[in-house]
């Protein structure tokens, strides 16, 4: 008998399904349950927002825009930046306009990447990262960071894992899954790493906007580091914009030049409409930004004494909104945990591990629903953690 034919890619065939996806297909059949599982604001996007969207609609905006973005978008980012981060960026080279953070990523890679490069992910991670950097013909090498450190990654750390095959390091901060925020010293620490062996820094700042004790340091700002860093942010995360796909890409020209190309041909632009109403998110928005951030913390320290106070350890996270507390003590996995909370009651939360292995042990709580949710889920937890003891 013939033996049937493949047409999938090798590189497809292998790539793991997204750990996380599990977990909602599993809550999605079920009544009743409450998820801390999804990461995505549960505030509406603000009305002047949508407002800007529809008026580009009634105003007949409705054609493609330039490649790389609405060139008065680029300007709004480009001022943006400087004004919250204290970064310049020129509007006409240095800014592109993509869909979402996560396309930024993926085009960021693939245009800095040879077949065989190696590119260091720190990790606990959101799910796409390694599989983006295969797909892009790269290495990922995973770097764990420290539990005693709150997560924290060290420039010792990294160091030790690179070669002279590294072509650049992932970081995000502040970080999901775990919150972890990465202050201007220890930035500087693995900047002075990265120019050492003359690296490149992909940077995930979509979390930049959701930080709650301490300034936030954004990675280009740090000296001798423009040059070296892509850092990548959005829509998505700070203005509650997340299916509105609207990210962007700030990096060098020369690499800025390189990415236009992929996505001039992979995906042309940017939706018009979504564009339009981040100019308005950017010229007006920093209110609701304010108002959400402060309802996140208030819902944070909430989580965060809810958990150490039921008997699994949590530290207080720098920003976003996930809190990643211990299920050591229950003695069981992240997805034996994960699974039978979401069974016996009615939980869905994220195990730790799908964010790679130093997340094995934890389990990712979004604290992005309302307060009235997140009580009920708590003592369900709490009932849980009771009745497994």
């Amino acid at each position: 008998m013939k033996t049937k034919k493949t047409y999938l890619s090798r590189m497809v065939r292998d790539l793991k399904p997204s750990g996380i996806r599990r977990f909602f297909d599993l809550a999605s059949g079920m009544e009743g349950v409450i998820s801390l599982g999804v990461g995505e604001p549960d505030f509406v996007t603000p009305w002047a927002v949508r407002e800007a969207a529809i008026l580009s609609l009634e105003d007949g905006y409705t054609s493609y825009t330039a490649n790389a973005g609405l060139f008065e978008l680029r300007q709004e980012i480009s001022k943006y930046m400087f004004r919250s981060f204290g970064v310049k960026y020129k509007a006409e080279s240095e800014v592109l306009v993509t869909v979402g953070a996560s396309q930024a990523i993926d085009i960021a890679l693939r245009s800095i990447i040879d077949p065989g490069d190696e590119v260091v992910v720190v990790e606990p991670c959101f799910v796409s990262y390694s599989p983006l950097v295969s797909l892009a013909g790269g290495i990922p090498v995973p770097v764990q960071a420290s539990k005693d450190q709150d997560f924290k990654i060290s420039a010792k750390v990294l160091e030790s894992v690179i070669t002279p095959k590294t072509k650049a390091v992932m970081i995000c901060s502040p970080n999901n899954p775990t919150g972890t925020m990465l202050n201007k010293k220890e930035l500087k620490e693995i900047a002075e790493l990265v120019e050492k062996h003359d690296l490149l820094i992909l940077s995930d700042e979509i979390y930049a906007e959701l930080v709650y004790d301490e300034t936030y340091t954004s990675m280009a700002a740090i000296e001798g580091m423009q040059d070296r860093t892509i850092l990548v942010s959005g829509f998505s995360k700070g203005f509650a914009m997340t299916g509105w796909r609207l990210g962007f890409v700030c990096a060098p020209e020369e690499i800025t030049a390189a990415m236009l190309k992929v996505h001039q041909y992979a995906m042309m632009c940017a939706p018009t409409m979504a564009q339009y109403a981040g100019l308005e998110a950017l010229r007006n928005g920093d209110d609701d930004v304010e108002e959400m951030r402060k309802s996140y913390r208030r819902r944070r320290n909430y989580m965060v004494s809810a958990f150490n106070e039921m008997g699994l350890s949590c530290h207080s996270p720098g920003g976003a909104f996930y809190v990643f507390p211990s299920i050591e003590s229950t003695g069981l996995s992240s997805e034996e945990f994960a699974e039978k909370l979401l069974i016996e009651e009615k939980v869905a939360v994220v195990p730790g591990n799908v964010f790679g292995e130093s997340g094995e042990g934890y389990i990712r709580c979004s604290y992005a629903t309302s307060i009235e949710q997140l009580q009920e889920a708590i003592k369900r937890i709490r009932r849980f953690i009771e009745k497994n003891s």
